[in-house]
């Protein structure tokens, strides 16, 4: 079944306090890490992605989705569509979460190359998904999460590309522990 990937007017960047029910989500792709007393649980979606985050005490999930998703109002702290780049901070008791989303759109030989590459790193240093299109000729969608630890934190960069209108969606989130 070929897979259909939402236009990029259509998405919505959310971020929540709770964790948000798996049921809500047509999950492709699933990895979940745990290391000194913290989870990352990373799902790639038809839409993009659900990060969830938690220490025991702090929650957060990170989703991008589309405006027609029912998602619920409780819980949600930042929220924006991807016309444009955007940057969100959030502090909670001993954590710090920053955001920086972006959009871009670029000309067909530039996609191809950024496509290529992502899809290398992201089999090298991350997550991928290459979502199967009806368009056996062109490029499939591709969602890439890359997770990097750092001494206090972590840092999730998500890119999700949109061959059809030569569009890349990056987020970067820092999560700190203070």
């Amino acid at each position: 079944m070929p897979f259909i990937r939402p236009k990029v007017a259509e998405l919505v960047f959310r971020l929540y306090d709770r964790p948000l029910h798996p049921e809500l989500f047509d999950v492709l792709l699933c990895r979940t890490v745990s290391r000194d007393g913290h989870t990352l649980s990373v799902r790639l979606t038809r839409t993009g992605h659900v990060l969830s985050w938690t220490d025991g005490r702090v929650h957060l999930e990170e989703v991008t989705a589309t405006t027609a998703m029912e998602l619920p109002e409780t819980g949600r702290l930042l929220a924006h569509p991807f016309g444009t780049g955007r940057n969100g901070r959030c502090e909670f008791a001993g954590v710090r979460y920053q955001l920086s989303s972006q959009l871009e759109i670029l000309q067909p030989e530039q996609f191809v190359h950024v496509h290529e590459e992502l899809a290398l790193d992201g089999m090298r240093k991350g997550l991928v998904f290459h979502c199967k299109t009806s368009n056996r000729l062109g490029l499939s969608p591709l969602g890439v999460v890359i997770a990097t630890t750092l001494p206090t934190g972590l840092s999730v960069t998500a890119f999700h590309t949109f061959p059809d209108e030569f569009a890349l969606i990056k987020t970067q989130s820092l999560i700190e522990w203070m």
